[in-house]
């Protein structure tokens, strides 16, 4: 069931816009919760990644005093990664095309980790 309306959040997110090409909800501990990544992409290699990046941005905002982590950005040639808290459980990463328009990506990433909070 709540993989389920996970599943629905993370289709929700990618339809509304063209510039998001993947997604996943991830427990802080790693392990995929749900997603919808492309095809031969390691689910596991993306949940220890986006899970230890999110747990270092989290101790490099509070080492620094930069307040509450709110999200990690990582851009590359080919485009963006996107990682948020959504609720205290789980981590929502999003990979964006590098023409992305990121103030409309953050905001839908924004809502859809609400949702998931809510679920989780």
């Amino acid at each position: 069931m709540r993989s389920d309306l996970l599943g629905s959040i993370l289709s929700d997110l990618n339809g509304g816009s063209t510039d998001i090409e993947a997604s996943a909800v991830i427990s802080t501990d790693g392990l995929i919760m749900s997603a919808l990544l492309p095809a031969g992409m390691d689910e596991d290699r993306v949940g220890a990644m986006a899970a230890a990046m999110l747990s270092l941005g989290d101790r490099t905002a509070q080492e620094l005093a930069r307040g509450s982590l709110e999200q990690v950005l990582i851009k590359g040639d080919n485009g963006y990664v996107l990682m948020t808290h959504a609720g205290a459980e789980a981590v929502l990463s999003v990979m964006a095309k590098s023409t992305a328009r990121l103030g409309l990506i953050f905001l839908d990433v924004k809502r859809a980790a609400e949702s998931i909070g809510k679920v989780i």
